[in-house]
């Protein structure tokens, strides 16, 4: 476990020399820099530089015959890990080691939250200065933030360090324990985690659900009423004194009335009839009630809310989230944003006060500052303030110089902070209760009185104004007693819908109020579970794949605790407690993992009685016929014919909840009946087949034999139906990639293709997507040029921010790329970095060529070299 900190770090001794400052990032060092003067070097340690082994080649050979090695921790010893500095950190060390010679003092300048004081105790451990060295926080990265924190430098924090390291600990000891098991009695790869394998059970519960709902069909009336050129709407409510059936009185379990309810179902006829009745009649208004309410603004950002709302309004996963918020903190944009307070600073308040005044007028300005209780949820982060613009003065969204989705994003982070110091919204609610023949059926409006902080921001809204208007649902001046004509009624045909999928946004929602992992960690377990195969993208929705499904079963069974949420929740709590100080993380370790109760004994013990065919299958709910399985190869589906077991292969694309016998039958036909031939190939004489496969439907040419083992095989775009797959189309796909032509100007093939994001056209390395309007099978080489001249819209960081123009010597497009150390220039193969201080929209063609010219020069006489050096080669 983590040693005492050196009594190095407790020194005060001032020098004229040189100080090194170092930070995680390179974006961070650069505007770091900016407030620095030149008596302090400031270097990037690129994140952790040493780690557990994560690879059998890590670990050094003094420790490989042990029995605990391949966890990475001395299990035997104290739970001493073995770090190591990985291959590619090499170079990094030997560097901040080379510039900590120059420096006659050291400020370890990382994040101000537990993996950021690991990474500077780590730092102290490589380093081993001999120089004074200082621990240096800051939750913004401005001018002002800097100074101080220079003058307000600490220890490291012992208890942060050895709570981070328990934690690294318990993820490596229980994820290194159960995924052998996992392989063993599964499939070989699997893997299993102290935090993603319980957000994988909350998934599949909630598919479960899906799969036991029995959906029920109810009948309703929806009527149209005028006054004074004002139509509205109004829906029946109860008929022959009995209230009729909405959606929330059903059991989804079994389809009928929840019990205890006295209710009318209406049927297609009866609500036939009573639409019939009410249309052309006066109603009479028998109650009109009024409400005038009031809505208080949402608290700033935390780390959740943040992932919450981007996925919401700006459709960003929680990984995406943080990679932008990252980077707008490290170039000074907003404060640190993994938090879990919703505090605001003085100056915050004052800064948005200004801003509410300036923007909006005094009348959105409260007599007050709002203030949001400092309050942490268990597994709080370190930092004390909300997610907030950065500095004393916030800028404007539109001054900011940011771009794309940077743009987006502090854009929501703006608006969410200056809303949350402004007035209340005023809103007025209308009910009104209609009586027509035997039924009574209701109406309701709401007017804004006054917009408040409304005007701002509004929860799942990019469009504040739009949004108001859209929320209003304003009736006419009614008045009890009054008769109101029915100009439209008509009968409304409804069925009970299944618990809704997990969002990104609601299983965050969940984490949080379960107690499960922290808010800084969501958006890796989400990446985790979806990169691992547990869990794919319906549109917005998580769903489980038959190997989640799989596994959560094993896990429930036989290592129930790993997976119960309580118990996930209790060990947040007891890092809490050692980062607090309040408890021995030694102890703790022990007690999850050793002695008779702990994890190593329980696997021991549970292994023996798992069976392996048993593990690797699933039951669905109303496919009992069925046998779901998961192997090496993926999942499959098994079933008796005439008393033979016949098995199948599932399509990756196919979801458990959306499994039903007709698609089941599909596969296991398929493959009895072999598929039947679309044809042959002109050329080859080979038959030429349409399956489906574990990655979805291809075609293939010819048959699998000893001599060909792999026929060629192209996947069928999700545009074309496979039952409805041609001969010709089939031959067009085994063409691909076809070539349709030179390119004019750059004198090179133009060939269209199949890619793993679709069907694509390329030249010399520069692709194009084919958009779902055009078939690949009609792309002409001119439709192909029309696609290449278009601006690319790549993913992440390969979208260009500006476009300049072409170069003026190599007619290259010179644009302004967005990387992940901030905005640089390329042209063709070239890159170079914008000067600091300088945004892209303060560049223009002439600058960039000028920054261009030396690696030019530099890229040429390679070039030149590497020529010469092959003529040489020829010349032998």
């Amino acid at each position: 476990m983590a040693k005492k900190i050196s009594k190095a770090a407790e020194s005060d001794t001032s020098s004229s020399g040189k100080k090194l400052v170092i930070v995680e990032s390179p974006t961070k060092a650069k505007t770091i820099r900016k407030f620095l003067g030149k008596d302090y070097i400031v270097e990037s340690c690129m994140g952790h530089i040493r780690d557990l082994p994560q690879s059998a080649k890590d670990i050094p050979e003094k420790f490989k015959k042990e029995k605990w090695a391949t966890l990475g921790v001395n299990v035997e010893n104290d739970f001493e890990p073995i770090y190591c500095v990985p291959k590619d950190k090499t170079k990094v060390v030997s560097l901040l080691k080379q510039k900590l010679a120059e420096a006659d003092e050291l400020y370890l300048a990382t994040d101000e939250d537990r993996e950021g004081e690991s990474i500077s105790w780590h730092l102290s451990e490589v380093l081993k200065p001999k120089v004074p060295f200082k621990r240096m926080v800051f939750n913004e990265i401005t001018k002002e933030a800097i100074q101080k924190s220079l003058k307000e430098t600490r220890q490291i924090d012992e208890n942060l360090v050895r709570a981070q390291e328990a934690r690294r600990i318990l993820d490596r000891l229980v994820g290194y324990s159960i995924s052998p098991l996992l392989w063993k009695k599964v499939a070989y790869g699997l893997s299993a985690g102290r935090v993603q394998s319980v957000a994988v059970r909350l998934i599949v519960e909630r598919e479960e659900d899906r799969l036991k709902f029995k959906k029920a069909q109810y009948w309703g009336v929806l009527a149209t009423l005028t006054k004074e050129k004002v139509s509205f709407e109004a829906k029946i409510q109860s008929w022959a004194a009995k209230r009729v059936a909405t959606g929330k009185d059903f059991d989804g379990l079994t389809g009928q009335l929840s019990d205890g309810k006295d209710l009318t179902i209406l049927d297609q006829k009866t609500a036939t009839l009573i639409a019939n009745k009410v249309q052309g009649q006066n109603w009479l208004v028998k109650e009109v009630e009024e409400k005038p309410t009031t809505r208080r603004p949402y608290a700033p950002f935390i780390t959740s809310t943040l992932q919450q709302e981007s996925n919401r309004k700006l459709g960003l996963s929680s990984r995406e989230t943080m990679q932008v918020a990252q980077k707008l903190y490290e170039q000074g944009f907003i404060t640190y944003m993994r938090t879990d307070s919703t505090f605001l600073s003085a100056e915050a308040i004052k800064a948005a006060r200004t801003c509410i005044q300036t923007k909006y007028g005094k009348e959105y300005l409260p007599n007050e500052p709002r203030l949001y209780e400092a309050k942490k949820v268990k597994g709080a982060q370190e930092a004390h303030e909300a997610i907030r613009p950065a500095g004393t003065v916030f800028q404007d969204p539109d001054e900011t110089g940011l771009s794309g989705t940077q743009l987006k994003l502090y854009e929501l982070i703006w608006k969410r902070t200056v809303a949350s110091q402004m007035v209340d919204a005023k809103q007025k609610q209308v009910s009104v209760k209609f009586e027509v023949d035997q039924a009574i059926f209701s109406s309701s409006g709401m007017t804004i009185e006054f917009p408040g902080f409304l005007r701002a921001y509004v929860e799942g809204s990019d469009d504040p104004e739009a949004e108001l208007q859209e929320r209003e649902v304003r009736l006419p001046a009614l008045k009890a007693q009054e008769k109101i004509p029915c100009t439209k009624s008509e009968p409304t045909e409804h069925e009970t819908k299944p618990p809704a999928r997990y969002t990104e946004a609601s299983l965050v929602q969940t984490m949080e109020k379960e107690g499960i992992g922290r808010p800084s960690t969501y958006a890796s377990i989400i990446g985790t579970i979806i990169d691992r195969g547990y869990v794919k993208k319906s549109g917005t929705a998580l769903a489980p794949t038959f190997t989640a499904m799989v596994v959560t079963k094993l896990l429930r069974q036989h290592l129930t605790q790993f997976v119960d949420l309580g118990f996930t929740s209790e060990m947040e709590k007891s890092l809490d407690h050692i980062a607090e100080g309040e408890m021995d993380s030694l102890k703790y370790l022990a007690q999850i993992y050793s002695g008779k109760a702990g994890l190593r004994a329980l696997i021991d013990s549970q292994e023996k009685k798992i069976d392996p065919d048993e593990a690797r299958s699933i039951a669905l709910k109303g496919l009992e016929k069925y046998s779901f399985r998961v192997g090496k190869y993926g999942a499959y589906v098994c079933t008796k014919r005439e008393g033979e077991e016949i098995c199948a292969s599932i399509p990756e694309s196919e979801s458990p909840g959306d499994m039903t016998a007709d698609v089941a039958d599909k596969l296991i036909d398929q493959k009895i009946n072999g598929a039947d031939a679309l044809g042959k190939d002109p050329k080859t004489g080979l038959p030429i087949y349409a399956l489906n496969g574990r990655f979805g439907p291809y075609v293939q040419l010819g048959d699998v034999t000893e001599e060909n083992d792999k026929p060629k095989r192209v996947s069928v775009p999700a545009t074309i139906p496979l039952e409805t797959l041609t001969l010709q189309q089939a031959l067009d796909l085994l063409a691909l990639p076809k070539t349709l032509g030179m390119h004019p100007s750059l004198k090179k093939e133009i060939k269209a293709g199949l890619g793993r994001f679709g069907p694509f056209v390329v030249c010399d390395g520069d692709y194009r997507s084919i958009p779902k309007s055009e078939s690949i099978f009609e792309m002409t080489l001119d439709k192909a040029l029309a696609l290449l001249s278009t601006p690319k819209k790549g993913r992440g960081r390969a979208a260009p921010l500006k476009e300049l123009g072409e170069h003026p010597a190599t007619g290259d497009v010179v644009q302004i790329m967005n990387g992940p150390y901030g905005p640089y220039i390329k042209s063709g193969k070239i890159n170079v970095s914008l000067p600091e201080g300088v945004t892209p929209e303060q560049m223009d063609l002439e600058r960039a060529v000028a920054l261009l010219a030396d690696k030019l020069g530099t890229a040429k006489k390679t070039a030149s070299k590497a020529g010469k050096g092959q003529r040489k080669t020829k010349s032998k």
